[in-house]
């Protein structure tokens, strides 16, 4: 007896049927599936990233001047140049042209790999929910790099007021890997700072915490906020540190309003279909 006759569907029928159920917003994904789309994933970003070091390569002179004025052009009250960029070693060039690289490579693919994490997101959500995803997406890039201007706003204050600290008649050599890992930091911290905030709406729309939850934790989040723009503005200068929480702050309470706003529709919706 053939698998038709006993009323099993055919090899054609059910490759036809998994094909339908990848394109179903509805259905349920295998662990296996999950990891296959995660691999995918992974690897669309790395590529992104990857053609976007490449840019980076032949940027990486302009990116060098601009990152290191901050601490090239840091001179006494008489004009002279207190501190100097060394490299201590011979391949440390070489070193430093990749770091900058993948940094600007992770930039200008900013739209790749955070599409990528939210397209992985997205088949958890439903077709509705998934309208809010794609307006997420847009808004994130711009986010992304609004932290990161921030932070090369606010990179001059910090450079001076750790330079402040020399004692007299000093100067500073710096090896450069030391100095461009603090940079480069900073600039990320500030950038995935302002994109922690659209993350919190898709995991709210994922059903994983609601907005009270979030609600409730509002202290330590403004807490955790005010603690990470204190760590970015060196000498606890009120101004720079209330530049940075300020932003970061308002961006929290929209995410929480639309989580509140979000459970409230769920909830309606939910009522009416009972």
């Amino acid at each position: 007896m053939t698998l038709a006759e006993r009323g099993q569907p055919a090899e054609g029928a059910t490759k036809k049927r998994r094909k339908g159920r990848r394109r179903d917003p509805e259905a349920h994904m295998s662990l296996r599936e999950h990891l296959k789309e995660l691999r995918k994933r992974l690897t669309i970003a790395a590529v992104g990233i990857v053609a976007g070091s490449v840019a980076g390569f032949f940027l990486y002179d302009w990116i060098f001047e601009l990152l290191s004025d901050p601490v090239q052009g840091y001179t006494d009250a008489e004009g002279n140049r207190l501190t100097q960029i060394a490299f201590n070693a011979v391949g440390q060039p070489l070193d430093l042209l990749i770091r900058i690289s993948l940094f600007v490579g992770v930039i200008i693919s900013s739209p790749v790999w955070l599409y990528q994490l939210w397209a992985f997101i997205m088949p958890g959500l439903r077709k509705v929910e998934k309208r809010y995803a794609i307006a997420f997406i847009g808004a994130s890039v711009p986010l992304f790099v609004a932290g990161i201007l921030m932070a090369y706003i606010v990179l001059p204050r910090a450079i001076e007021f750790f330079f402040s600290l020399n004692p007299e008649g000093t100067a500073n050599i710096i090896a450069p890997d030391i100095y461009f890992t603090f940079v480069l930091h900073l600039f990320l911290a500030c950038g995935v700072a302002m994109v922690v905030p659209v993350v919190l709406v898709g995991i709210n729309m994922m059903g994983i915490v609601s907005g009270k939850q979030i609600l409730h934790s509002w202290r330590w989040v403004v807490l955790l906020i005010a603690v990470i723009s204190a760590m970015a503005a060196p000498g606890g200068e009120a101004i720079t540190m209330f530049f940075l929480m300020g932003p970061i702050t308002a961006l929290f309470a929209v995410a929480i309003g639309l989580c509140l706003l979000h459970d409230r529709r769920r909830a309606k919706g939910e009522a009416v279909s009972a």
